[in-house]
C-alpha cells in the first residue's frame, strides 16, 4: 500500500482537471537521433515511439544533465485509448482473481497504482513516457525493479521512493529523478519509470489547474 499523501489517478481531483486543447504534434522518436528508443513494446503502427513535441524537448534537456556515460532509454510513449482500455481491464481482472475477497472499489483503486483509467490516461495524450537509464551501449542500469514491475509482484519496490531496493538502485533512481524534474516533468509515484508533462496528472502536481494535452488520436501516414 502506498503511504498517503500519494495521489493516484483514480482520485477525483485528477478527473476534475480541465483537459487542454493544444494542437502540438506527436513526434516520431525514431527520427530523433539524440534519444535511444527501446523496442520491447513496439507495435505495428509505431505508436509506442511517439510523444508530444514539448515532451521530446524536455527529454533532450534532461538527458543533457545526466552524468557522463548515462543516457535515457525510452520504453513507451503514446498509447491509443483502445490499447489503454485493454491493459486496464486485463489488470483489473488479474487483481480480482488474485484477491477474490477485495471489493470492486478496492480492486479499481489498486489497479490504478499500475494502470491508468482510460478517461485520465496520461499515455493517450502523448504527454507521458515510460523510461529508464542505460549506458552508452544500451545496457540498462540497476533501478531496483524491471520497468512495469507491478506493486503485487515487486512488494511495492516499483514505487519511486521504495526503500526495499539496493543502494545502487536508489542512487540511480535519484539520478533519473534529478534530471527529469529539472526539465519540468513529474513522476507517478507508484511507478519509478513513468514521467509526464502537460497532461492531467502533471497539471495537478504543478497546480496549473488545466492540462496542455488532451487524449489524441494519431493519424497514420497515408
Amino acid at each position: 500500500m502506498p503511504p498517503e499523501p500519494f495521489v493516484l489517478l483514480s482520485d477525483r481531483r485528477i478527473d476534475a482537471i480541465t483537459p487542454g486543447d493544444s494542437d502540438e504534434p506527436l513526434i516520431d522518436l525514431r527520427e530523433v537521433p539524440g534519444l535511444r528508443l527501446d523496442r520491447r513494446y513496439a507495435d505495428d503502427d509505431g505508436d509506442f515511439g511517439h510523444l508530444r513535441e514539448g515532451v521530446v524537448s524536455r527529454l533532450l534537456d534532461a538527458q543533457a544533465t545526466l552524468p557522463g556515460g548515462l543516457r535515457l532509454l525510452i520504453i513507451e510513449g503514446y498509447r491509443p485509448l483502445d490499447r489503454q482500455q485493454e491493459i486496464f481491464d486485463g489488470y483489473v481482472k488479474e487483481l480480482g482473481e488474485r484477491h477474490p475477497g477485495w471489493e470492486p472499489g478496492r480492486v479499481y483503486v489498486e489497479a490504478t497504482k499500475f494502470v491508468s483509467p482510460v478517461h485520465v490516461a496520461p499515455h493517450s495524450t502523448g504527454g507521458a513516457v515510460d523510461l529508464t537509464l542505460c549506458t552508452e551501449d544500451g545496457t540498462e542500469v540497476d533501478m531496483g525493479t524491471a520497468v512495469d514491475a507491478t506493486p503485487v509482484a515487486s512488494a511495492d519496490a516499483c514505487f519511486t521512493g521504495a526503500e526495499n531496493i539496493p543502494d545502487r538502485a536508489r542512487r540511480n533512481r535519484r539520478t533519473l529523478i534529478t534530471a527529469l524534474t529539472s526539465a519540468g516533468m513529474v513522476n507517478y509515484p507508484t511507478e519509478w519509470w513513468h514521467w509526464s508533462f502537460g497532461e492531467r496528472y502533471w497539471a495537478f502536481v504543478t497546480g496549473t489547474g488545466r492540462s496542455r494535452y488532451a487524449p489524441i488520436r494519431r493519424v497514420l501516414p497515408a
